[in-house]
């Protein structure tokens, strides 16, 4: 890949460790924790943070719950409802949306320390930001949108994890149209994922899509021509992800053309080390259902 596409999703790649530390910093559970969420398993407290900005349509829970079916396009459809809308019972969005500042604060304070004061970090928010805010408004209903929509935070590493936030979730957004449009439902987005080699199929697993529900995605794969009988995709197949690919990098251009190259090549050298860092803290997992580093 070159050109445009392979800037912006090295952007995607860059910024995405930076956002993702939420998911995973002892910080965060702690946070979450103290909210009242159960913090054994990680479930709840990631999509209370995901979800906050959605907010909650307490009087009329199945429109929430469909709402965030398609938010959360990846997780099985029982899996989502079983925590959305019901985190709300626990600490209410605005509670939630409070919280997960101070656990990117926290947690931005435990792997960078005094440098989240300094003027690179200010440097990095301010260009972060200006390419998050040319995102556009989003597709309605989504989670870039929704991240779009919030105040901003006065702090520079907090304004910096908001923007990521927010490209992110742009991103995603436009993935999931891009999903949508090469004909493929969640769980047979997951298994051409998983078949041109993104991660092995049990990283997969934790969308709780199940076996009879994979093999059914399978066997329409094969069906189409997309799916070899040994699970892997055939050359169409490939193709057909790689137009996926395309798609969602060119939806998600459009902040980093706003930014203008030079501003893009000094945020690159700007969060480099910052990156390096979360990468080499342990926190995130090596195999991501993402397909980081591998597609």
């Amino acid at each position: 890949m070159t050109g445009e596409p392979a800037r912006v999703r090295q952007m995607w790649h860059l910024l995405e460790p930076l956002h993702a530390v939420l998911y995973y910093a002892p910080e965060a559970f702690d946070e979450a924790a103290a909210l009242g969420y159960d913090t054994e398993e990680r479930w709840a407290s990631y999509f209370a943070w995901r979800a906050a900005p959605l907010g909650a349509v307490e009087a009329v829970e199945a429109v929430e719950a469909e709402g965030a079916v398609r938010a959360f396009h990846s997780f099985a459809q029982a899996m989502v409802e079983r925590y959305v809308p019901g985190v709300w019972a626990t600490a209410g969005p605005e509670a939630v949306l409070a919280a997960r500042l101070r656990a990117v604060d926290r947690s931005y304070r435990a792997l960078f320390g005094e440098r989240v004061e300094g003027p690179e970090f200010a440097e990095a928010a301010a260009l972060a930001r200006r390419a998050a805010q040319a995102a556009g408004p989003g597709a309605p209903g989504g989670l870039g949108a929704a991240n779009s929509a919030l105040p901003w935070p006065d702090a520079p590493h907090l304004a910096l994890w908001q923007a990521a936030t927010v490209l992110r979730e742009h991103r995603g957004d436009g993935h999931i149209a891009a999903l949508a449009g090469a004909g493929l439902d969640p769980v047979e987005s997951l298994v051409s994922f998983a078949a041109v080699g993104a991660a092995p199929t049990e990283v997969f697993a934790s969308r709780e899509w199940g076996a009879r529900a994979w093999d059914a995605a399978r066997r329409r794969l094969r069906e189409r021509g997309l799916l070899t009988v040994d699970g892997t995709a055939t050359d169409a197949g490939r193709e057909l992800r790689a137009r996926v690919e395309l798609r969602t990098d060119e939806a998600a251009a459009a902040p980093w053309r706003a930014l203008g190259e030079p501003g893009r090549e000094r945020l690159v050298e700007l969060l480099g080390q910052p990156w390096l860092e979360v990468i080499g803290s342990g926190l995130l997992p090596a195999e991501n259902t993402l397909g980081i580093g591998k597609v």
